[in-house]
């Protein structure tokens, strides 16, 4: 049976024994304060559907299947979405089943790095669902990414605030997703200022492999904050069943915050495509002047090739073979024809 206190710890690091089963913490609150005690989540939840303003928060850490099985029992979690957390579904989202909601959440985590390479981590992101009912809330993480124990502990000093109910609790894990997304953004933006002057700088020191991995990182963050936009909007426009009005004005609050990276998120990933398109044509462009720099040389040993092979055809009626000075002037000429042609060429920009 699942027990109410007995796996708090280890949620940062390698879960303890009791904590194998992927439950990390469990407990009844009552009008905003945690009520101690060791009953296992089945009478905590039977308790919880007697008294009014109580609820059942369960969180849970890479649960094996029996043990989320279990937990779906005991809350008559909908099949469906009990398939999306066995099977992984990763895309956020909001769903409804009967009277109890269904969320989706990808956190976030930016990585430090000294320098952009091609193989750059520069975004972790791990997955969060939760289940809400009108006595419960269950909260299963994916990753290392969205730690949610300091989330509970935060809660809970703030009795008022989870006094309101299991959305409070859905709240406080979609503001700690959101405030997440706007460091990320602010971290994305230094990058994106450093690659932008390299890019343009006198002697670039970013190749095309960094600048697309950087890309690809973006891609990863925008994957998470751009599905985010349909649930904050169903729930700010009460379309996410009965919400608590003090809740509510939270979640506004959230979805401000969230529209601020969505703009800049869109804006991040503009300027680098332009950036990415100026390095391609810069690459373009040293191209060619390579290929005219070859071209050139090319022309100016031509030119000296067939000077000397028409005098080395040894015909013996070529007038100058029997001038004195043939061999020096013939020299001469094809020194002045190259110095003639590199400066023709040096003129026209292609050296």
């Amino acid at each position: 049976m699942l027990r109410g206190q007995g796996a708090r710890a280890g949620v940062d690091g390698p879960p303890p024994a009791r904590a194998t089963s992927g439950v990390v913490d469990c407990a009844l609150y009552r009008d905003g304060a945690r009520v101690e005690g060791s009953e296992g989540t089945a009478e905590l939840y039977a308790q919880a559907r007697d008294i009014d303003g109580a609820f059942v928060w369960i969180g849970l850490h890479e649960p094996d299947e029996k043990t989320f099985t279990g937990v779906a029992e005991i809350f008559g979690l909908h099949p469906l979405a009990v398939e999306d957390v066995v099977h992984q579904e990763q895309r956020p989202k909001l769903e409804r089943y009967e009277d109890v909601t269904f969320l989706l959440v990808r956190a976030a985590q930016y990585v430090d790095h000294a320098a952009l390479t091609d193989t750059s981590e520069i975004v972790h992101t791990g997955v969060v669902w939760i289940f809400v009912g009108e006595h419960f809330v269950v909260t299963v993480r994916k990753g290392t990414v969205g730690e949610l124990r300091s989330v509970r502990a935060e809660l809970e000093a703030v009795p008022h605030l989870l006094a309101q109910g299991p959305w409070a609790v859905v709240h406080a894990v979609y503001d700690r997703v959101v405030d997440a997304y706007v460091d990320i953004a602010a971290a994305m933006q230094t990058d994106l200022d450093m690659v932008e002057a390299s890019v343009f700088s006198r002697d670039p020191n970013l190749g095309i492999e960094q600048i697309y991995q950087f890309k690809r990182e973006l891609m990863e963050f925008k994957a998470a904050v751009m599905p985010l936009q349909r649930p904050l909007s169903t729930i700010v426009d009460r379309q996410a069943g009965a919400l608590p009005k003090e809740i509510r004005r939270y979640f506004r609050d959230v979805a401000d915050h969230h529209a601020r990276v969505v703009e800049q998120v869109i804006s991040h990933d503009d300027l680098l495509t332009s950036i990415l398109q100026a390095r391609l044509a810069q690459v373009t462009v040293a191209q060619n002047n390579d290929m005219r720099k070859i071209a050139s040389w090319a022309a100016i040993a031509a030119l000296q090739t067939a000077i000397a092979g028409i005098y080395g055809m040894n015909f013996a009626f070529m007038p100058e073979l029997q001038w004195r000075y043939g061999y020096p002037g013939v020299l001469t000429v094809m020194v002045l024809s190259a110095v003639a042609l590199y400066r023709r060429l040096r003129r026209a920009g292609w050296l």
